[in-house]
């Protein structure tokens, strides 16, 4: 059984790096929309089409490298969250750029093996224009982060306890609830391009 299960995490990550050209073709139906429409869902899918391109490269170096990215600023937001991933949040980024991610979702796939799984920015509101087309979003709760990964919902800053419970480790910042937007660039998500989980990550809940 332990066998079976390493075979399909090594599949799943191979998988996940070595997308066939097939498969990321279908990606733009994955993010539309009913909301939006279909009268321009043609004009949409070469837009998105061309967003995941650029953003696939900008982040290529990071795909399959934590290490990199965390020599780039970016560090640990949240521990595992089931059906997500690893957050890692670079503090020095802001707005939107579809080539600067400011949060990176990785899967933890094997001892010292990380996949990066999705891009995500996050918001006060709701944007009235997405950035991305057809783009759809959650949400997550205010509260406290630590320098550790723990994350402690409170309704503000005051409400923060000093260090973070049960670890001790440092406050790192407090944020109000926030929409946010996954791109699910670099593993396939049957859920959506846009949705917050993904069933497919499943294996790797509890890494």
């Amino acid at each position: 059984m332990k066998i079976q299960k390493a075979r399909v995490i090594r599949a799943a990550g191979v998988t996940a790096v070595v997308l066939s050209a097939a498969l990321w073709a279908l990606v733009p139906a994955w993010g539309q929309s009913s909301a939006r429409g279909t009268s321009n869902a043609g004009t949409g899918n070469a837009v998105l089409t061309k967003d995941i391109a650029v953003a696939r490269v900008a982040t290529a170096k990071y795909a399959t490298n934590l290490a990199r990215a965390q020599a780039d600023g970016y560090k640990i937001l949240t521990m595992e969250m089931p059906g997500m991933g690893f957050h890692f949040v670079n503090p020095s980024i802001s707005g939107f750029d579809i080539r600067k991610p400011p949060i990176l979702v990785y899967e933890h796939t094997g001892n010292n093996r990380w996949q990066l799984g999705a891009l995500e920015w996050v918001f006060t509101s709701i944007p009235k224009t997405p950035p991305l087309p057809n783009a759809t979003f959650g949400s997550f709760p205010a509260g406290c982060h630590y320098n550790d990964g723990t994350f402690v919902p409170e309704p503000s800053q005051g409400d923060c306890p000093t260090t973070a419970p049960g670890t001790g480790a440092s406050f790192f910042f407090f944020h109000p609830k926030l929409f946010t937007m996954h791109f699910w660039v670099w593993y396939p998500n049957p859920a959506g391009l846009y949705s917050s989980t993904n069933p497919l990550v499943a294996p790797f809940d509890g890494g």
